[in-house]
């Protein structure tokens, strides 16, 4: 059953967590409640997703939002860099990320896209990709120093990113100017209470245009309208809810704005991929499995599979949690 990766559990109160993974064998299919960005390198593996699954390729780059669920299958010599962001710093320290059009795209506009269930798969040139890995490589040894070096992990980040921008076909959408301030406005708007009963009119009032206007700005910045994009916003919060707390999943569906169980249910699965009921049976799994069998919430023994990124994240879960 795949696990649920949780922020509070393996970032150590910082906004990024970074490393590199040599894969051997599969990794369980997982979810986070936070933003992951996965380099593929050398090797070959196989990539699973509620959208079924595919071959991996030398210089892919897979981009998971909050909620969304991967995993890895028949992986031999398979490299994966794994580039984490904490989903509160991206509305908080690291919120300026969405100001540059070409970041914009990668971490917000393709993995929020309709019908992406949150996964966003494109492509670098290979020597790009060799590079982002070893810069994660290096973001890795940073995190992990004595000494905090909150400077350098942030420069590690943006150079990571900058790496991957710069590496995939030149695309004029993604050199536009920063985001319209109607837009931002907007954004800020929905983040601060999804589960407000938003209609596009109310919205486009509130930055004093049409709502027709608002909408083609919204599909020029973000890449969806206004509603699509709060609807993957409640989406993800829902999926924190489900994950993090015992509320009943009718009222979890109630505190993101969605008051009828059954549009919630329909919804939810639509933009995750599994059902409210399935995504939380499946994280108290893993849950347990933690508390349990501190030692095997690996999704495949470290000596075969040569960690991962589940199973890194899981051991990090196991030791944090280990008496001291």
């Amino acid at each position: 059953m795949p696990a649920t990766l949780h922020e509070h559990a393996l970032f150590a109160g910082g906004p990024v967590l970074g490393g590199v993974h040599h894969l051997d064998a599969g990794i369980e299919p997982h979810a986070h409640d936070f933003l992951e960005i996965a380099v593929i390198g050398a090797g070959r593996g196989r990539h699973v997703t509620s959208q079924g699954e595919h071959e991996l390729r030398r210089g892919e780059v897979i981009v998971l939002r909050p909620g969304a669920w991967h995993g890895f299958r028949d992986c031999a010599g398979l490299t994966v860099a794994n580039c984490c962001l904490s989903t509160q710093a991206l509305r908080t320290e690291l919120a300026a990320l969405s100001d540059i059009a070409m970041l914009r795209r990668v971490l917000w506009t393709d993995p929020v896209a309709s019908g992406t269930h949150g996964v966003a798969v494109t492509a670098v040139d290979p020597a790009a990709a060799e590079e982002a890995i070893a810069e994660i490589g290096l973001l890795e040894r940073d995190l992990a120093a004595d000494q905090a070096r909150p400077g350098r992990v942030l420069g590690r980040l943006v150079t990571v990113l900058g790496i991957l921008v710069d590496g995939r076909d030149p695309d004029p959408e993604t050199s536009g100017p920063a985001v319209h301030p109607a837009v931002a406005a907007t954004i800020a708007r929905l983040e601060a209470a999804p589960e407000d009963p938003w209609r596009l009119d109310d919205l486009a009032r509130a930055v004093s245009l049409d709502p027709a206007y608002l909408g083609r700005l919204f599909g020029q910045y973000v890449g969806v309208t206004p509603l699509a994009f709060l609807a993957r916003l409640r989406a993800e919060r829902a999926a924190t809810l489900l994950a993090h707390s015992t509320l009943p999943v009718a009222r979890v569906g109630a505190a993101v704005g969605w008051d009828d169980p059954t549009y919630f249910a329909r919804r939810f699965r639509t933009l995750v991929g599994l059902t409210p009921t399935e995504y939380r049976r499946r994280s108290a799994l893993a849950g347990a499995a933690v508390k349990n069998h501190p030692q095997s919430v690996t999704t495949a023994p470290p000596e075969r599979s040569g960690g991962g990124p589940g199973a890194a994240g899981a051991a990090r879960a196991a030791r944090s949690s280990r008496p001291r």
